[in-house]
């Protein structure tokens, strides 16, 4: 199938008019098992195949897709990307897109497992069957998604790349909802179905939602606060949307304008895009074929780099070029994003470990609903979710009523104390559309403070 798929580009490709023409290929098969109140309620296959073309005129790029793959509907479809490249031509004049890049040859990585591949239902069945287990015994409901899935892409272009790619998925959530309303939540996301274990993940969510005691309440103010690493991806992420996205920076959007060489966090963060690590969902190559490859993004604290589409590094000249960073082919009007980020362990053994120093702070689980405020700044708003709890005196001693942080990304990394030493694979599961599977690789944090404002 991963051969078809780049056999399909290139008929694809060759049902194009002459001219700069690039095809992708998206053979995807996935399932996905949503349970709630601790039953299923939803069953979803997809075995579907999406090609998309894309062509240059005067700069500018049109785009058009089908699901259908005879060649009629190839001709048709590439017909309409020209149209669509020549009508923004003539409506906005030349653009910045200097035509499709020759993609290199990609590196290859751990990112496919066969057993993941064969999709086999009731695998997730007894995973849900085991979460459920789990939670009843503590009298705690499960709710949630399993998921898994297997993705072939190819690109092939009128440049001269030819690349194919395969990648496995898997996914389980589980919140776990107590008779009093409150919730604990826990995720593993991995390349393979074996690494994820429904019972011991309904175990950890059912105990954040039966942990005893009354909620307390806190003022809103400036707390120390230690950040399980599902919270951690969530801030590393925007880190990664509002700092590193080239475009932004070549338009004066970015908050690493300016500060490229300058410190812009604690000396002991190191985040880097890095598409092989071992723990991460990895790529060979992006969506227009350009291989990828580990690219620092703060060392030691420091701002280093952002990533490129080949539209952004055309827009920001000089010697910039794609870091294999499209989203889509001809680039995202928003910009290029870092999908493979990681974030360097620290010392602490634990989340335990982290809470000892803290004489009262706040215990977060995960954020919930965060969006920016200042993006430059990396503001973000955002509550706390699913297992929020007071730290007295080095330990976590009972839950908190949920609270709403506005503080920086990049301030919060800059005021980390410690980071633990077993960073993991954290994703929000959410692959609508065309499966894209990605996730950010981070460990716990402890911070000198956060601001809560409600």
């Amino acid at each position: 199938m991963t051969d078809r798929a780049l056999e399909l580009a290139e008929r694809a490709l060759g049902a194009a008019p002459p001219g700069e023409t690039l095809a992708k290929v998206d053979f995807e098969r996935s399932l996905l098992l949503r349970f709630a109140r601790s039953r299923p309620t939803q069953a979803t296959a997809v075995d579907d195949v999406t090609v998309t073309l894309a062509v240059v005129c005067d700069g500018r790029v049109g785009t058009s897709s089908t699901n259908a793959v005879d060649d009629e509907s190839l001709a048709r479809v590439a017909q309409a990307a020209r149209a669509a490249a020549e009508a923004a031509a003539r409506s906005a004049g030349p653009g910045e897109y200097p035509g499709f890049p020759a993609g290199g040859v990609p590196r290859g990585h751990d990112g496919f497992d066969a057993e993941t591949a064969r999709l086999d239902p009731a695998v997730g069945g007894a995973q849900l069957e085991a979460a459920f287990a789990a939670c009843a015994e503590r009298g705690v409901e499960a709710h949630g998604t399993w998921s898994a899935g297997d993705l072939r892409t190819a690109v092939a272009s009128s440049s001269g790349t030819s690349a194919i790619d395969r990648v496995t998925d898997a996914f389980m959530k589980v919140t776990g909802i107590a008779p009093s309303g409150r919730s604990g939540y826990v995720e593993r996301t991995a390349v393979a179905l074996r690494d994820l274990d429904g019972r011991s993940i309904a175990e950890l969510a059912a105990g954040k939602a039966a942990f005893e005691g009354e909620p307390a309440r806190l003022e809103p103010g400036e707390y120390p606060v230690v950040l399980e690493a599902d919270a951690v991806g969530d801030l590393v992420g925007w880190v990664g949307v509002l700092a590193a996205n080239g475009l932004a920076f070549a338009e004066g959007r970015s908050a690493f304008c300016d500060h490229i060489g300058r410190r812009v966090a604690a000396a002991r963060i190191n985040l880097s895009d890095s598409p092989r690590y071992t723990h991460t969902l990895p790529r060979a190559f992006d969506a227009e074929g350009v291989a990828k490859a580990p690219l620092p993004l703060i060392q030691d604290g420091v701002a280093h780099r952002v990533v490129h589409d080949t539209r952004s590094a055309a827009v920001v000249g000089g010697e910039a070029q794609s870091t294999g960073h499209a989203i889509v082919p001809g680039g995202d009007d928003f910009g290029p994003v870092p999908t493979n980020l990681v974030l360097t362990g620290g010392g602490a053994a634990d989340e335990a470990e982290l809470c000892k120093p803290i004489e009262r702070g706040v215990y977060v689980t995960r954020l919930w609903y965060t969006n920016p405020v200042r993006p430059k700044e990396t503001l973000i708003t955002g509550v706390t979710r699913d297992g929020t709890f007071l730290i007295e005196d080095g330990v976590v001693t009972r839950p908190l009523v949920d609270m709403r942080l506005t503080d920086s990304a990049l301030g919060l990394l800059d005021r980390c104390e410690e980071l633990g030493a077993r960073p993991r694979l954290v994703s929000e599961g959410e692959f609508y559309g065309r499966r894209f599977a990605n996730g950010v690789v981070v460990p716990p944090m402890r911070v000198s403070r956060m601001r809560f404002t409600g």
